[in-house]
């Protein structure tokens, strides 16, 4: 996130006790005071996707040759 929209919740702002109540439902700011407004999902990155997927298969490949190595001989 670039921002914190909690930012004056900590201990010691003013109002961030009366926030924390166990009375306080969010009514004040329409929605439950915890959760954020909804964002967009950016688009998709390729690059790291098809990098994770790479990863995955070499991993298992390295997985194969441990238990290729250290299976008995038939």
């Amino acid at each position: 996130m670039s921002y914190d929209p909690h930012a004056d919740d900590a201990p010691g702002h003013a109002g961030a006790v009366a926030h924390h109540e166990t009375t306080d439902h969010g009514e004040d700011h329409g929605h439950d005071d915890h959760a954020h407004e909804e964002e967009a999902l950016g688009p998709i990155d390729w690059t790291a996707w098809g990098a994770g997927v790479l990863g995955v298969v070499i991993a298992v490949a390295i997985a194969f040759c441990f238990v290729l190595a250290t299976s008995a001989p038939t």
